[in-house]
Protein backbone atom coordinates (compact mmCIF):
# COMPACT_ATOMS: atom_id res chain seq x y z
CA UNK A 1 0.00 0.00 0.00
CA UNK A 2 1.24 3.45 -0.80
CA UNK A 3 2.07 6.41 2.17
CA UNK A 4 -1.09 8.05 3.25
CA UNK A 5 0.62 10.65 4.92
CA UNK A 6 -0.49 13.85 3.94
CA UNK A 7 2.75 16.50 3.31
CA UNK A 8 1.11 18.96 1.90
CA UNK A 9 -1.46 19.51 5.00
CA UNK A 10 -0.99 21.70 8.09
CA UNK A 11 2.52 21.36 10.04
CA UNK A 12 1.89 19.28 13.72
CA UNK A 13 1.00 21.51 16.64
CA UNK A 14 3.76 20.68 18.55
CA UNK A 15 6.27 21.65 15.85
CA UNK A 16 4.47 24.05 13.47
CA UNK A 17 7.76 25.52 11.96
CA UNK A 18 9.40 21.85 11.29
CA UNK A 19 10.86 22.00 7.76
CA UNK A 20 11.36 25.78 7.65
CA UNK A 21 14.86 27.50 7.98
CA UNK A 22 15.72 29.06 10.53
CA UNK A 23 15.08 32.56 9.25
CA UNK A 24 11.29 31.92 8.63
CA UNK A 25 10.53 29.92 11.70
CA UNK A 26 11.63 33.11 13.79
CA UNK A 27 9.25 35.63 11.23
CA UNK A 28 6.49 33.01 12.20
CA UNK A 29 7.44 32.93 15.73
CA UNK A 30 7.27 37.06 15.46
CA UNK A 31 3.68 36.62 13.65
CA UNK A 32 2.25 34.53 15.71
CA UNK A 33 3.08 36.11 19.27
CA UNK A 34 0.54 37.98 20.51
CA UNK A 35 2.68 40.82 22.70
CA UNK A 36 6.37 41.87 22.71
CA UNK A 37 7.96 39.01 23.26
CA UNK A 38 12.69 38.61 24.31
CA UNK A 39 14.78 37.20 21.66
CA UNK A 40 14.94 34.31 23.96
CA UNK A 41 11.12 33.83 24.17
CA UNK A 42 11.11 33.68 20.29
CA UNK A 43 14.48 32.19 20.09
CA UNK A 44 12.48 29.09 22.03
CA UNK A 45 8.94 29.18 19.82
CA UNK A 46 10.97 29.07 16.44
CA UNK A 47 13.52 26.08 17.84
CA UNK A 48 17.10 28.45 17.50
CA UNK A 49 19.59 29.98 19.36
CA UNK A 50 19.43 33.03 20.79
CA UNK A 51 22.01 34.57 18.41
CA UNK A 52 20.35 33.44 15.51
CA UNK A 53 16.96 34.81 16.74
CA UNK A 54 18.11 38.35 17.77
CA UNK A 55 19.87 38.04 13.95
CA UNK A 56 16.70 37.60 12.58
CA UNK A 57 14.78 39.83 14.38
CA UNK A 58 17.41 42.40 13.48
CA UNK A 59 16.95 42.09 10.14
CA UNK A 60 13.10 42.24 10.31
CA UNK A 61 13.23 45.16 12.72
CA UNK A 62 15.31 47.23 9.15
CA UNK A 63 12.77 46.07 7.18
CA UNK A 64 9.93 47.27 9.25
CA UNK A 65 7.96 43.66 9.57
CA UNK A 66 8.95 43.90 13.35
CA UNK A 67 9.31 46.65 15.99
CA UNK A 68 12.42 46.36 18.75
CA UNK A 69 11.66 47.92 22.20
CA UNK A 70 14.66 49.14 23.72
CA UNK A 71 15.15 48.06 27.41
CA UNK A 72 16.55 45.22 29.51
CA UNK A 73 15.75 43.13 27.83
CA UNK A 74 15.10 43.81 24.62
CA UNK A 75 11.58 43.10 23.00
CA UNK A 76 10.07 42.74 19.87
CA UNK A 77 6.83 42.72 18.20
CA UNK A 78 5.68 42.38 14.57
CA UNK A 79 4.51 45.62 13.24
CA UNK A 80 0.58 45.56 12.25
CA UNK A 81 1.02 48.83 10.50
CA UNK A 82 3.67 46.97 7.91
CA UNK A 83 1.05 44.24 7.27
CA UNK A 84 -2.12 46.62 6.80
CA UNK A 85 0.50 48.41 3.85
CA UNK A 86 1.56 45.43 2.58
CA UNK A 87 -2.51 44.08 2.56
CA UNK A 88 -3.68 47.62 1.11
CA UNK A 89 -0.70 46.92 -1.79
CA UNK A 90 -1.38 43.70 -2.86
CA UNK A 91 -5.43 44.77 -2.88
CA UNK A 92 -4.71 47.75 -5.21
CA UNK A 93 -2.07 45.80 -7.38
CA UNK A 94 -5.03 42.95 -7.86
CA UNK A 95 -7.87 44.71 -8.15
CA UNK A 96 -9.07 47.54 -10.46
CA UNK A 97 -10.50 51.18 -9.60
CA UNK A 98 -14.11 50.05 -10.34
CA UNK A 99 -13.27 46.49 -8.71
CA UNK A 100 -12.35 48.09 -5.52
CA UNK A 101 -15.11 50.87 -5.32
CA UNK A 102 -17.63 48.23 -6.01
CA UNK A 103 -16.19 45.98 -3.32
CA UNK A 104 -16.84 49.49 -0.57
CA UNK A 105 -20.05 49.63 -1.72
CA UNK A 106 -21.04 46.24 -1.15
CA UNK A 107 -19.26 46.66 2.32
CA UNK A 108 -20.76 49.73 3.03
CA UNK A 109 -24.40 48.13 1.78
CA UNK A 110 -23.54 45.01 4.73
CA UNK A 111 -22.47 47.58 7.34
CA UNK A 112 -25.66 49.53 6.91
CA UNK A 113 -27.89 46.56 7.25
CA UNK A 114 -25.65 45.70 10.78
CA UNK A 115 -26.95 49.07 11.71
CA UNK A 116 -29.89 48.73 10.64
CA UNK A 117 -30.67 45.73 12.12
CA UNK A 118 -29.24 46.49 15.35
CA UNK A 119 -30.14 50.21 15.57
CA UNK A 120 -26.75 51.60 16.53
CA UNK A 121 -23.63 52.79 14.10
CA UNK A 122 -21.30 50.18 15.36
CA UNK A 123 -20.79 46.61 16.98
CA UNK A 124 -18.97 48.07 19.78
CA UNK A 125 -22.36 49.66 20.93
CA UNK A 126 -24.28 46.25 20.97
CA UNK A 127 -25.37 44.82 24.50
CA UNK A 128 -25.50 41.37 23.75
CA UNK A 129 -27.37 40.67 27.08
CA UNK A 130 -29.87 42.25 25.85
CA UNK A 131 -30.49 39.05 23.48
CA UNK A 132 -32.29 35.41 24.19
CA UNK A 133 -29.66 33.17 25.49
CA UNK A 134 -30.43 30.99 22.21
CA UNK A 135 -29.46 33.81 20.43
CA UNK A 136 -26.30 35.42 22.08
CA UNK A 137 -23.72 33.27 19.75
CA UNK A 138 -25.90 34.01 16.82
CA UNK A 139 -25.03 37.89 17.23
CA UNK A 140 -21.47 37.02 18.56
CA UNK A 141 -20.73 35.91 14.89
CA UNK A 142 -22.84 39.13 13.66
CA UNK A 143 -20.50 41.51 15.62
CA UNK A 144 -17.82 39.64 14.89
CA UNK A 145 -18.93 39.79 10.57
CA UNK A 146 -19.85 43.66 11.17
CA UNK A 147 -16.26 44.57 12.57
CA UNK A 148 -14.72 42.93 9.90
CA UNK A 149 -16.53 44.25 7.27
CA UNK A 150 -15.81 47.61 8.75
CA UNK A 151 -12.12 47.04 8.72
CA UNK A 152 -12.08 45.14 5.10
CA UNK A 153 -13.95 48.43 3.69
CA UNK A 154 -11.53 50.84 5.18
CA UNK A 155 -8.18 48.45 3.57
CA UNK A 156 -10.64 48.25 0.64
CA UNK A 157 -11.05 51.83 0.36
CA UNK A 158 -7.36 52.91 1.03
CA UNK A 159 -6.31 50.60 -1.55
CA UNK A 160 -9.04 51.80 -4.00
CA UNK A 161 -7.49 55.73 -3.46
CA UNK A 162 -3.98 54.47 -3.83
CA UNK A 163 -4.95 52.31 -7.23
CA UNK A 164 -6.57 55.79 -8.02
CA UNK A 165 -4.28 58.01 -7.19
CA UNK A 166 -6.24 60.22 -5.28
CA UNK A 167 -6.18 61.60 -1.48
CA UNK A 168 -9.78 61.65 -1.35
CA UNK A 169 -11.29 60.96 2.12
CA UNK A 170 -12.82 57.04 2.66
CA UNK A 171 -16.00 55.98 4.20
CA UNK A 172 -16.10 56.13 8.07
Amino acid sequence: MTDDIRHDGPPPFDRPFEGEDTKQRVYGAVLHAREPMTAAEIAERADCSEESARTHLSFYADLGIVIRHEGRPVRYERNDDYFEWRRVNELARENTVDELQARVSELTDRIEEYRGEYGVDSPAEVDVLEFDAERIDDVYVELGNWATNIEERRLHERARRKAAGSTAPSHS
